[in-house]
């Protein structure tokens, strides 16, 4: 994820903090510092600090059990609404779903189980109003919290932990891509109501409303794609016209290509550009049996493609592909 810094490794998963998080600690510090002095500040940014850990260990949850499916995790970053565990896939079958899903917020329960059996924690509702004050034990807080993540995680509004395991479970009565759809709706409408009720009481509610609605988006569009894509030669959705440059090539000259051709995406011929595609690259090169290089895949030829396929009549083929009559 772009703006985020590395800031150490858990099991081979890359921990990555992002921008916007440390200026959240700052201005959590910097507010706590004016209401309630130094002693405040510090204690506030200690609450601060053990609670991401916490979310960390909540996305080590997915994450170890996400690789016992055989999915790898390349990493997790702290955001100012919590972490985001990045794993190379969501797993399809409904119940290695429901239990990467649900694996998140068990971790929790524990870990206020733990506090509440061995440091002996009180927890009560009031806890949760009390977050930042000072003058309630932190571990009385920190067990509140846990708790109410937790229970916050598992409301069935997608992409939130509960929409998954809502997602699984419709998923194993119905199409994929049917659940999905229901599941990003449910999120979606759970969006609205969270931004609405921000616009009255917490304005942290609003930001955390308009990333649930665009993940919920975005995540239904990529199942839908996904689900149109399978049996779709690479032939029908890659370009071969295009422009390469030699290793050896001048910035000048890339330049003068963009500005002559439609493409944004130039493939340098050579053992490097390999080592690029195993990246986020906006591009995929396609080779043939000889390891020559034949076309490009990019995310404007698979929309164009998409497109084609919106446009063809029922019952049409685009190469061996057949558009489907239902979700």
């Amino acid at each position: 994820m772009s703006w985020s810094l590395n800031i150490g490794t858990i099991a081979g998963t890359a921990v990555r903090v992002h921008v916007t998080f440390l200026l959240f600690l700052g201005w959590i510090f910097a507010a706590s510092w004016v209401s309630g002095g130094a002693d405040a500040a510090w204690q506030g940014l200690a609450f601060l600090v053990l609670l991401f850990a916490c979310v960390v260990a909540h996305e080590f949850g997915h994450i170890f059990t996400a690789r016992a499916f055989g999915v790898s995790t390349p990493d997790v970053t702290l955001l100012p609404i919590g972490g985001v565990a990045r794993l190379e896939r969501i797993p399809e079958e409904p119940y290695e779903e429901f239990l990467v899903a649900i694996a998140g917020p068990l971790v929790n329960v524990a870990i206020a189980i733990a506090l509440i059996m061995l440091a002996g924690a009180r927890v009560n509702a009031g806890d949760l109003y009390a977050v930042e004050s000072p003058h309630t034990s932190m571990i009385d807080r920190l067990a509140a919290v846990n708790l109410f993540l937790a229970i916050f995680n598992m409301i069935p509004a997608f992409p939130m932990d509960g929409g998954r395991v809502l997602r699984a479970i419709l998923a194993s009565r119905m199409g994929y891509v049917r659940a999905t759809e229901i599941a990003a709706f449910i999120g979606q409408g759970f969006a609205f109501a969270l931004g609405f009720i921000g616009l009255f009481f917490n304005p942290l509610l609003i930001f955390i409303a308009i990333f649930v609605y665009l993940a919920a988006s975005s995540e239904a569009h990529l199942v839908a794609i996904r689900a149109m894509s399978r049996g779709v030669p690479t032939s029908a959705a890659m370009m071969t016209q295009f422009a390469t440059l030699a290793p050896e090539a001048h910035v000048e000259e890339a330049v003068q290509t963009l500005l002559r051709t439609s493409q944004s995406e130039f493939p340098v011929v050579e053992e490097a550009f390999r080592m690029l595609q195993e990246k986020s690259a906006p591009a995929v090169a396609v080779v043939d049996g000889g390891g020559r290089l034949v076309g490009l895949v990019t995310s404007e030829t698979v929309g164009e493609m998409l497109m084609l396929h919106e446009a063809l009549p029922a019952g049409a083929r685009l190469g061996p592909w057949t558009r489907p009559t239902g979700a």
